[in-house]
């Protein structure tokens, strides 16, 4: 489960829970100035039978989780949800990195070739009336199929994905372009088949879009750490920023070293996808606060006043 915040700049207001604590200790120290000055001490132990000098911490307890509650809900809390496992009924975008790194010969005959075929053994596999749609980035992002369930048009997309003559690699816009294909699906997932050299962008801002959007992002790992050659220079994998966007996003990450592995990742894809949703917990916060407040209201205008 994951945490995000649809207006974060609110969450200033937790700086209000040390107040709370502060003001209650301040008050309950004049309280006590003035009952040393003329409080009857025994008098009072015999009528009310207890120590007037006992604290309760429930009042600025209760005070506290309604700051906590009410600066939550004004933040817009979404609480994001991953507990089912399984790829039936699911819809994918997959992403193909297609920037001129992913000429690299560390896969035979270079890595995009690779990431192609095994997409297609993918598409092949998946079960009956599973939506694809399929794209190809570099520093542009194209459509190369829109969501369909004919597999013959995903492959033909597939197979006709070159490497881009321009320089440089946006997740962040092929992501948006993956988030407008699976609009209105229920369950989506864009798989990213790439060697993680992203140079535009950084990944909190994927990360965060993509948990707006409700999607899981997987990413499959296409080369190595020792790198291949290009016609430009040697190209090595960027793992750490892969990871980085699947392990927050709910996705799932798998490194391909060579032609089996890359298409065993894509199996466990299959076998592994998890069904994404979102709890938007703003009216349920401001509830809960409500009614401790009502609580709070009622303890200070009673006789349990009197021992806090």
């Amino acid at each position: 489960m994951l945490l995000s915040f649809e207006r974060p700049q609110y969450l200033f207001l937790l700086v209000l829970f040390p107040l709370v604590w502060a003001i209650h200790f301040f008050s309950s120290h004049l309280r006590r100035r003035k009952a040393l000055k003329f409080a009857n001490f025994d008098a009072i132990s015999k009528i009310e039978g207890v120590d007037f000098f006992s604290r309760s911490l429930m009042i600025p307890f209760l005070s506290s989780l309604i700051v906590l509650f009410l600066a939550l809900s004004v933040s817009g809390a979404v609480l994001h949800i991953t507990p089912l496992r399984g790829s039936s009924f699911y819809s994918f975008v997959i992403a193909i990195d297609s920037s001129r790194s992913m000429g690299a010969d560390d896969f035979f005959p270079n890595r995009l070739t690779a990431a192609k075929e095994s997409a297609i053994n993918f598409v092949k596999e998946t079960p009956a009336g599973t939506k694809i749609g399929v794209a190809s980035f570099s520093s542009f992002t194209y459509i190369e199929q829109e969501l369909t369930e004919n597999k013959n048009d995903i492959v033909y997309s597939i197979s006709n994905i070159n490497l881009s003559q321009y320089g440089g690699t946006d997740f962040y816009e092929a992501l948006i372009t993956a988030s407008n294909l699976l609009n209105k699906q229920k369950n989506k997932a864009v798989i990213f088949v790439s060697d993680g050299q992203n140079n535009i962008g950084d990944a909190k801002r994927i990360i965060d879009y993509a948990n707006k959007q409700d999607i899981s992002i997987n990413a499959i790992a296409v080369g190595t750490k020792e790198g291949g050659k290009t016609k430009y220079s040697i190209s090595k994998l960027n793992e750490e920023f892969l990871q980085n966007i699947t392990e927050q996003t709910g996705g799932q990450y798998f490194s391909a070293k060579d032609q089996s592995a890359l298409a065993l990742s894509f199996a466990n894809i299959l076998r592994l996808t998890k069904n994404k949703t979102s709890l938007h917990l703003s009216t349920y916060l401001l509830l809960f606060a409500l009614i401790l407040f009502v609580i709070d209201f009622f303890l200070i205008n009673t006789r349990y006043f009197n021992y806090i």
